[in-house]
């Protein structure tokens, strides 16, 4: 691949909802630029971007995949993203190094909830887009319907560029509006003829160019006031007037193509040559001072100092880990010294190569807007930024949605801990959205991810990489035991065993404490009927005897015991006596002061489309949560609840089948409440038969 300079480069990113042809439609860009030799399809397992073992089985999109190619003397580096929710991680990694976006649309399924999804995630990016209507050739597929659904959900800004010629299997060509030419294609999309516009398309290509000249008029005041006065625009003017459009967001072309088919891939390319921006059409990027607030700023120029951000980051058992990165300023080449400013620490870059799915593509230099992979660096993570020492720089780190489904793991083979700690921790690398945690109270490891597919590959690549096998469970519930009454019981332990015995002997009062307070042990012994040394033994057994309650063997909290009174032996107490008498007093305590049981209570924020309100807040109200407010958040509503956690392991994918895939969640602990008697009784008969069956 020939060097480009800065202005020849084009950063695109291609979203979607899942199965509307991303991957198909990169392959086929790939396959007319010349860069793959076939073309290669998702059914058959050999496309360039889907490369690894469950993209190939699953048949979806898992990472983002990297694709360069050349074109009329200009770099196309694509970025082929997940279309599913469980991936979002990836898709915001691209979409933040990316400088536009193509939206590829299915013209039978029309624009779904994945569509809008990612059209949101752009407008947060504030990225110029492109539309491309895929599968164009299946049955079903309808131009106009998916056109007209376009305008509804975003905008008239939305401008055809095209139209197609003939329907579902007969589609053969397009009609360019700007050229007024009809396109008709052959030899397997690669050749190209230039014809008239047929007689039945000429009325409704009039009306629909009509209605794109006054789009890219609308876009620029000088044009506007050419148009309103009635002068015809040159189409230097009207690719002018284009070009401005899609770069300030007034104006997103809409272009026709069938992937499978490599149908309309040529005209496309052109459109990302001439009317998507380049790296410096982005400007200048702006970071603070490492460690501090000062504002920074990097223009898009390889006379500024060097600045790369990491937007992804793969972790192989055999290969090491490779960072994908984009270069903001500067330039970067190989057997260089960088600074991660993000983890203050420096690392050498040893060979750069950009990625053409997983195949490596050495490079000489990285210039400003480039994109290009690092191997083997020792500190670097998704979200670093990557700087010149003498010139420090950090820019905003990518900010990922939290994990929303939890499972437990466990090895299917003992002794196998340790390969699944050191594997999970390598996901943890690559992964932002993946989450891990050793749970103290429930002495359970649980993985937690954004949807259960999310989970399934994590599993499934703990297998093929690291070769080992573990099952999910659902996370025990950290419940907790407590009491609502007061208690005065006595502890004795003693024992005569022929040599020195053992005597501790106590009276405790027992009474609850305010949710919260945890554990207060108070002495008030009075005239050494327990002496000194042995108080804090007495403590420590009423601790350990709180880390197992009476009801199901869950740890106590919110309890105040206080020391009244007890006796000793000169010769038998002891330290370990006084602590076993106090154990087994706190024991009888407990049972006499009306033990309960507790469970975690969460904050839940549930956003959806307001349709769904009724049907969210009934299935809420199910779950044994409390409404606690509703109120507006942009286009949808927000609905606040408090919901126990024993409720809400599988809530990502009763929203989604709820909602359409439209709702989404968050969820943070608040405080620990009384479970109902009768669902006590279950969680305790569950948790008594589940310590038989262990026994």
């Amino acid at each position: 691949m020939k060097k480009y300079g800065s202005e020849n480069i084009r950063n695109v990113a291609l979203i979607s909802h899942g199965g509307a042809g991303k991957t198909s439609l990169t392959e086929a860009l790939l396959y007319t630029a010349g860069a793959v030799n076939r073309l290669g399809k998702v059914e058959s397992g050999n496309t360039t971007t889907d490369y690894d073992p469950d993209e190939i089985k699953k048949q979806v999109t898992i990472n983002v995949g990297l694709a360069p190619l050349e074109w009329s003397g200009t770099k196309i580096n694509l970025l082929d993203t997940p279309g599913f929710f469980d991936f979002i991680g990836d898709v915001l990694g691209a979409l933040r190094v990316a400088d536009s976006v193509i939206t590829v649309v299915c013209a039978v399924s029309g624009v779904e909830v994945g569509t809008e999804k990612v059209w949101g995630y752009a407008n947060d990016f504030n990225l110029p887009r492109v539309i491309a209507i895929n599968k164009l050739d299946r049955e079903n597929a309808d131009y106009e319907k998916t056109l007209e659904q376009l305008r509804s959900h975003f905008g008239l800004n939305v401008a055809p560029l095209q139209m197609p010629i003939g329907r579902e299997a007969d589609f053969k060509g397009v009609v360019d509006l700007v050229k007024q030419k009809a396109l008709i294609f052959s030899d397997g999309g690669m050749k190209i003829s230039e014809e008239e516009i047929p007689g039945e398309l000429k009325a409704q290509a009039e009306e629909l160019r009509e209605k794109l000249l006054e789009t890219v008029a609308e876009a620029d005041d000088t044009l506007l006031e050419k148009y309103l006065e009635g002068d015809q625009l040159t189409d230097e003017e009207v690719n002018s007037g284009l070009r401005q459009g899609v770069l300030s967001g007034k104006i997103v072309p809409v272009l026709c193509c069938a992937a499978t088919k490599n149908f309309g891939t040529q005209p496309l390319l052109d459109l990302v040559k001439n009317y998507l921006p380049s790296p410096l059409d982005h400007g200048e990027l702006k970071g603070t001072i490492p460690g501090g607030e000062e504002e920074v700023v990097r223009k898009a120029s390889p006379d500024e100092p060097f600045s790369a951000f990491v937007f992804k980051t793969l972790a192989d058992p055999y290969v090491g880990r490779i960072n994908y990165f984009r270069v903001y300023s500067g330039t970067m080449k190989p057997d260089t010294q960088v600074y991660n400013a993000s983890k203050d620490s420096s690392e050498r870059f040893g060979q750069l190569f950009t990625m053409r799915g997983k195949n490596q593509v050495p490079m000489d230099e990285v210039v400003t807007g480039d994109i290009a992979a690092v191997a083997k660096l020792q500190d670097t993570a998704t979200g670093n930024t990557l700087c010149d020492k003498g010139h420090p720089i950090t820019f905003p780190e990518l900010k990922f949605p939290d994990p929303v489904i939890s499972f437990a793991v466990e090895p299917k083979t003992k002794g196998d801990e340790e390969k699944v700690s050191s594997g999970l921790a390598r996901f943890l690398e690559e992964d932002p959205t993946f989450m891990l945690e050793r749970k103290a109270d429930t002495k359970q490891t649980v993985i937690s991810g954004l949807g259960e597919l999310h989970l399934d590959i994590i599993v499934s690549r703990l297998s093929q990489k690291f070769g080992v096998d573990v099952e999910l469970s659902t996370p025990k519930i950290p419940y907790k035991e407590t009491i609502r009454g007061q208690a005065k019981v006595e502890g004795k332990h003693k024992k005569q065993s022929g040599g020195r015995g053992q005597y501790g002997h106590v009276h405790i009062e027992l009474e609850p404490l305010e949710s919260g307070e945890g554990f207060e042990f108070e002495d008030k012994i009075f005239g050494g009927s327990v002496p000194r040394q042995y108080i804090p033994a007495v403590e420590k057994g009423v601790r350990e005897a709180m880390e197992s309650g009476i009801l199901a063997g869950y740890p106590v909290e919110d309890v105040k015991v206080k020391l009244v009174d007890g006796s000793y032996h000169n010769v038998d107490s002891s330290e370990m006596a006084f602590k076993i008498a106090a154990s087994m007093a706190f024991r009888k305590g407990m049972e006499q002061a009306g033990p309960v049981l507790l469970e975690p209570i969460m904050n839940v924020e549930v956003i959806v489309p307001e349709a769904f309100m009724g049907d969210i807040m009934g299935d809420l109200n199910s779950k044994r949560g409390r409404i606690q407010g509703m109120e507006p958040e942009n286009d949808l509503q927000k609905i606040r609840a408090q919901v126990p956690m024993s409720e809400m392991f599988r809530y990502s994918i009763d929203l989604r089948s709820m909602t359409q895939g439209r709702g989404f969640f968050t969820m943070s602990f608040s405080h620990y409440e009384e479970v109902p008697h009768q669902v006590a009784e279950q969680v305790i008969a569950a948790e008594k038969a589940a310590q038989e069956a262990d026994s």
